[in-house]
């Protein structure tokens, strides 16, 4: 039976958990530049330059929204540990009920221990490209799309489509697109990679089985040109024409952008109804956005060590495989896991494989 001293213990060993997780987090370091910020907001010139006014609301608001349930954390469990230090037996049945309560917010939290990474708190871009496979390929694209798309539905997180391409009979080409939302990036990281499908062709009259590979880029969103500097000289920029809404020749502009960073053959492309002006904004994020990744995955201090990516939407480079003939598994190459629920995956239930692949990249 419990005693009022045992129950003390459980809520000191809580205590020390939750100050061990806040220091992991960074918790008072995030203070202090939340502070710095709400002070920054109260000067009179604030507004003058509408687009850093806007970055900085933004970065306060995602950091109030980050610190808000561990400081509310905080105060429970040092109240709790206080009134446990003033009671005696004849309330702990009280005692065990809130900090049971306070565990169990406790255990909630600390996913995010898994997303302390330097843009895990950042939005996500994420670009599809069909690969090796033909319409099979293009087709496949779609279904990944649809599948991050009802991912993001079932996390109530933002997606705006940024460009889109469909391909000529079925599916599509490519497409990229901003997951706004709370760490979006650190949760998607583990999805960038070749994606590789198994399944009998519905685009061939003999059904033959097909193997179709499609690439996942996942970047974080740089909104701050000065956290990435590009030099101009660096790149090769391309105007051409884009297509209306009207069909290809219908509502014509040369408004599309073609943006290419020379050191590393990393080419964007954005063509949409919006002027060119708008489309080289866009692509100039995803270029920073893709450079920062690139920097990640090749531990590069600086944009100059940096080598062009390599890696082909094809045989042997794969991070998953999805095969739906003819049995039915979709298996992580990575963390080694697996399901069979293979309708529930293309429909969007991926935590699993997120949530494998946080804690495969805690043990590295």
């Amino acid at each position: 039976m419990a005693t009022i001293d045992s129950v003390k213990k459980e809520i000191a060993e809580l205590k020390n958990e939750i100050d061990i997780a806040y220091k992991i987090i960074e918790g008072e370091k995030l203070l202090t530049e939340l502070d710095g910020l709400k002070e920054e907001m109260k000067a009179e010139s604030f507004w003058s330059d509408n687009q850093k006014a806007a970055l900085v609301s933004k970065q306060s608001s995602k950091l109030e929204s980050r610190l808000t349930p561990w400081i509310s954390l905080k105060n429970r469990i040092d109240d709790l540990r206080e009134l446990a230090d003033l009671s005696d037996d004849s309330i702990i049945l009280d005692l065990n009920r809130d900090h049971e309560d306070v565990k169990k917010s406790f255990d909630e939290l600390k996913s995010e221990l898994k997303l302390s990474g330097k843009y895990d708190d950042y939005d996500a871009i994420v670009s599809i490209h069909s690969g090796a496979g033909g319409t099979d390929a293009q087709d496949w694209a779609e279904m990944l799309e649809r599948m991050y798309l009802r991912w993001a539905e079932r996390n109530k997180i933002k997606v705006d489509v940024i460009d889109r391409t469909t391909g000529e009979e079925a599916g599509i080409k490519s497409v990229n697109m901003l997951f706004n939302g709370s760490f979006a990036f650190g949760k998607l990281k583990g999805e960038h990679g070749v994606h590789r499908l198994v399944r009998l062709s519905p685009f061939n009259a003999d059904s033959l089985r097909q193997t179709s590979f499609a690439k996942v880029d996942v970047t974080p969103k740089i909104d701050s040109p000065s956290e990435v500097v590009v030099d101009e000289k660096e790149l090769k920029v391309d105007v051409y024409r884009s297509g209306g809404k009207g069909g290809q020749s219908v509502n014509t502009t040369d408004s599309a952008v073609r943006i290419t960073h020379l050191p590393t053959n990393i080419v964007v492309a954005i063509q949409n109804e919006r002027s060119q002006l708008q489309n080289r904004e866009t692509a100039m994020t995803i270029l920073r956005s893709k450079l920062v990744q690139l920097q990640l995955e090749q531990h590069a201090e600086s944009l100059a060590e940096l080598k062009g990516p390599n890696e082909q939407a094809a045989w042997g480079n794969q991070i998953r495989s999805y095969v739906l003939h003819p049995y039915k598994m979709v298996k992580d190459l990575r963390t080694n896991f697996e399901t069979s629920n293979t309708e529930g995956v293309l429909a969007g239930d991926i935590d699993g494989f997120i949530d494998a692949y946080l804690e495969h990249s805690l043990g590295k």
